[in-house]
């Protein structure tokens, strides 16, 4: 049989396997491995390594797309330099991953635009690039899916809000909820502690949350769960969103002291 027969039968085999990235690169990998003369198993090493990447590709891209991720960021595009109060080197600790290995928390406080949001997104970027199980929810979708759930009476265990490994709740603090969401946001927090972990994204100091949930006790229960294995970052400093606008009219003060 001559290698074209050969080669066109095992392109045909790996369509009907779906290895298609294998398929797409067999003749360059065939050309590149006998330039090089490389062996049998570092041939076929080539083309796993080119399926698998692709495969990874996918999952991620897949993951990433029902997450509920409002936008993708990783923490290159963080501008440091516009926040520089914010200790750089305790963020870039996060990335290890090893605060969802011990089902820890992380909670960015802050003003609105100080890049809590960017910074709790990249962190799930991340996990998802790591394999990790991912959710992001702002504070009002999630009481409005709890209430949802409760409404029901079915139980919400089973949501990717619930069971993912790494669940970004964003917002939260913005807008007051009464004392029925209170218990159900409890119910969520209590739910996860220690099982697994959470992000949360706040511009209210914990001091301020009783004005937020109403309900003195629950605030404590809620924070005595959330900061018990926990970091918390606190972001003091210009809003990212202002940054243009701010610039801009520093040009014009420059201009006008000239």
């Amino acid at each position: 049989m001559s290698d074209t027969l050969v080669l066109e039968r095992i392109e045909a085999n790996l369509a009907r396997l779906r290895l298609t990235r294998m398929g797409e690169v067999l003749s360059d990998t065939i050309r590149v491995c006998e330039e090089q003369a490389k062996s049998y198993l570092s041939f076929l090493d080539d083309l796993l390594e080119e399926e698998v990447a692709r495969k990874e590709q996918r999952r991620v891209e897949t993951t990433l797309k029902i997450s509920g991720l409002p936008f993708i960021k990783t923490i290159d595009e963080f501008d440091f330099s516009f926040q520089p109060a914010l200790d750089r080197r305790s963020v870039m600790s996060l990335f290890d991953l090893t605060f969802v290995q011990r089902k820890e928390n992380i909670i960015f406080l802050g003003p609105p635009g100080v890049g809590k949001t960017h910074l709790a997104v990249a962190l799930a970027v991340k996990a998802c690039q790591s394999g990790i199980s991912i959710s992001f929810t702002t504070m009002e979708d999630l009481i409005a899916k709890l209430k949802k759930d409760h409404a029901s009476g079915k139980a919400g265990n089973a949501r990717s809000y619930y069971k993912s490994a790494l669940v970004i709740v964003d917002e939260v603090g913005y807008t007051p909820i009464d004392r029925h969401e209170c218990n159900l946001f409890y119910r969520f927090v209590a739910n996860r502690y220690e099982k697994a972990s959470t992000i949360i994204t706040s511009n209210k100091a914990f001091s301020d949350w009783s004005e937020l949930f109403t309900d003195q006790v629950i605030v404590t229960a809620i924070l005595d769960r959330l900061l018990h294995h926990s970091t918390v970052i606190n972001i003091r400093g210009n809003s990212y969103r202002l940054k243009g606008k701010l610039q801009k009219e520093g040009d014009k003060t420059y201009e006008h002291g000239q």
